[in-house]
């Protein structure tokens, strides 16, 4: 397997997280485990039914969600299908790029996962007309049911 499609955890924000509309679709059924953690660094910003994260240095800037460990078994079929959902393209210019990041669990380990960052134009779109969510939870706004 590449190093860019190392096995790791996935770090979900939005609609993947546990009860969301599209971790039923496309996780439930593949976990090892679920735990919830922080990405630090990072604004979480609404979008048309669905958030985006975006790398942000500002001080307090972080997203609530959730480590999903998949399956060995089932890791590249998850993999795959989280790629087409998030239409993360190998050249980069996809609505989500995926990225390794540290996030921090709730018991404070700092674990490397995949996290689904806003694509090259829905980032620019958003530092120009921000739509910041300033709790950090989609989950929160009401957001990921459905």
């Amino acid at each position: 397997m590449p190093a860019s499609e190392e096995s790791l955890p996935f770090f979900v924000y939005g609609t993947l997280r546990s009860g969301g509309r599209n971790h039923a679709a496309h996780l439930a059924g593949r976990c090892a485990e679920i735990r919830p953690a922080v990405l630090e660094g990072a604004a979480l910003h609404e979008g048309p039914g669905f958030p985006y994260a975006v790398p942000d240095p500002a001080p307090g800037r972080r997203i609530l969600g959730e480590l999903v460990t998949v399956r060995p078994g089932a890791y590249a079929g998850a993999l795959a299908a989280l790629d087409r959902l998030e239409d993360c393209r190998t050249d980069g210019t996809g609505l989500y790029v995926r990225r390794r990041m540290a996030v921090r669990t709730a018991a404070g380990e700092l674990r490397e996962a995949w996290v689904y960052l806003a694509g090259p134009r829905a980032e620019a779109r958003l530092r120009e007309r921000p739509a910041l969510i300033e709790s950090g939870d989609w989950g929160a706004t009401g957001g990921r049911v459905g």
